[in-house]
């Protein structure tokens, strides 16, 4: 005969065993199912959110800010931020259209110069990458706190563009050019390709290479990183150029798509980009922690947010105290579950 004590200490078990499976499968997947629900609630709130010409327009158009947030997602796994991302988006597209302007159309300032598709493209990344090598050796070499650092090149890069330009749009800009940013590949635009392509290879660099370990490492525990071997400064000064380099991709896509290189683009985007990978569950408050397909998943919700409430013609300042509480959601969320697991 079976003990009543057993008996309800077997299922006590049982129960405690299930709600950790639970508790597993939403912390894996969580944000998935999160995203799921949002567009199942936006589908029955607006039929037309389901139209395939809206959900390209959505992916579209996080299209720059999903690049970005690749790269603030590797700084804030090694328990860093960028604030300067926004004003690489700025300076590194008035650099490329600088160099994409049509010879039959272009100002006296920039020559007319008539160069390859691919120097601006280049010139975009290599300037974002200087700038990110910068952010890095003040963060890993003069050991200024990345808030600060990049606060300062954040300001710094803003008026780099605009003495760039005189604070002018640059416009008149070649077809090749603007096919980046406005055309597409067998019916996929071509700013999707792009985020698409740069997603699989970061998260192939943050997964599967040592580099990635490492970023991994540093932001777990630095210290014990550093006993191991690994050499901190240089791997901290990688990221910020990796994620620059994103960034310089950025605003390649955005002054293409609009057709016009103008120093005031990429106002804003810094704090989207970074909201995008805490929604993704890319931990502020712990280092070490964050996915590449958390991050994509984190600006799609933002992309479908901002639809939907576009669609139900909710005020743009409405929308902007909803993603604030978003934000705070996710960060307060972030701080439960790893103050749970100490």
């Amino acid at each position: 005969m079976n003990n009543p004590a057993v008996i309800t200490a077997r299922e006590a078990g049982s129960r405690q065993r299930s709600s950790h499976l639970i508790q597993s499968i939403f912390s894996k997947y969580g944000i998935f199912l999160i995203f799921a629900a949002m567009v199942l609630v936006a589908s029955i709130l607006s039929p037309a959110f389901v139209s395939s010409t809206n959900l390209i327009n959505i992916v579209r158009q996080m299209s720059v800010v999903g690049l970005i947030a690749l790269g603030v997602t590797g700084v804030i796994v090694s328990a860093g931020i960028d604030l300067s991302s926004g004003s690489v988006v700025g300076l590194t597209a008035v650099v490329a259209a600088s160099l994409a302007q049509d010879p039959e159309y272009s100002t006296p300032f920039y020559h007319g110069l008539h160069v390859p598709l691919i120097v601006p493209v280049l010139a975009a990344c290599l300037v974002g990458a200087l700038i990110g090598l910068i952010n890095g050796s003040l963060v890993a070499k003069a050991k200024i706190p990345p808030f600060i650092a990049t606060l300062g090149t954040y300001t710094a890069v803003r008026g780099a563009a605009m003495l760039y330009t005189s604070g002018r749009p640059i416009s008149d800009l070649t077809d090749q050019y603007n096919f980046i940013g406005q055309g597409d590949i067998f019916g996929i635009p071509v700013p999707i390709v792009i985020l698409v392509v740069m997603a699989v290879i970061t998260h192939i660099l943050y997964a599967r290479t040592k580099f990635g370990k490492y970023v991994y490492a540093i932001g777990g525990n630095e210290q014990a990183a550093r006993v191991s071997g690994i050499n901190t400064g240089l791997y901290k000064m990688l990221i910020y150029v990796y994620a620059a380099f994103l960034a310089g991709i950025a605003g390649l896509v955005v002054s293409s798509r609009i057709g016009s290189g103008q120093p005031g683009l990429g106002v804003g985007y810094e704090l989207d980009a970074i909201a995008a990978a805490v929604i993704g569950g890319t931990s502020l408050s712990a280092g070490g922690i964050g996915t590449v397909a958390g991050t994509i998943v984190g600006a799609l919700i933002i992309g479908v947010l901002n639809n939907i409430l576009d669609l139900m013609n909710v005020s743009a300042y409405w929308q902007q105290i909803i993603k604030g509480c978003i934000i705070v959601g996710a960060v307060i969320i972030d701080q439960l579950k790893h103050r749970g697991s100490k």
